[in-house]
């Protein structure tokens, strides 16, 4: 098994249900298929969604593999997603206000948002699946990052994240954004689904 054969394969089990092979995704899958109330529900103050898990890691997946790694266009901005997800805004949700977590949660259209995720996923591996090995060793572009600051797709509150990827390669963004930061926030789901009521799928 090469690199980017074991990163299909992990990003296959983090991301959910009708992503990768057959018996992947069974974490995220159990956490995109509660009811649209519990999606909702956030069991504290400060404390986040299911439904903004689910828009922080498609919105990071996104931006990382297609804008930093792919340079071609965020699966966000084709097909008239923002219209269908209800909602105005693009940037990844790091650095959002307390109220500006529950804005999102209680107007984004769910439906949407678990096929916005789903078509993230199937774009980063056909991303995968059309790169050389080597590719992985080259140097992310430092003025992509600037340019997602411009436009808007991370927030100015999200500073810490302009040198997060400074020196770092297309191996290590897709080893963040297809697995690494999905399997940290489905630690934090779990959490929130426990707080909420829910059984934690074992």
């Amino acid at each position: 098994m090469d690199a980017l054969e074991m990163l299909l394969r992990d990003h296959a089990r983090s991301h959910g249900v009708g992503v990768g092979e057959p018996e992947g995704g069974l974490a995220m899958g159990q956490l995109l298929y509660v009811d649209d109330d519990e999606m909702r529900q956030r069991p504290g103050e400060g404390l986040n969604s299911l439904a903004w898990i689910v828009w922080h890691l498609a919105r990071a997946e996104d931006m990382g593999v297609n804008g930093l790694v792919a340079l071609r266009p965020q699966v966000l901005l084709e097909n008239g997603w923002g219209e269908r997800l209800g909602i105005n805004r693009i940037d990844m949700a790091a650095g959002m206000s307390d109220d500006e977590v529950g804005d999102f949660t209680e107007k984004v259209n769910l439906e949407a948002l678990r096929d916005y995720r789903k078509a993230v996923g199937n774009r980063s591996r056909e991303v995968v699946l059309a790169m050389k090995p080597e590719e992985l060793d080259e140097v992310i572009d430092h003025s992509l990052v600037k340019a997602a600051f411009a436009d808007g797709t991370i927030s100015k509150n999200a500073a810490w994240l302009d040198g997060f990827t400074d020196g770092k390669t297309k191996a290590f963004i897709l080893g963040h954004v297809m697995s690494g930061h999905n399997f940290m926030h489905i630690g934090e789901a779990f959490c929130l689904r426990s707080m909420i009521g829910l059984r934690v799928p074992v």
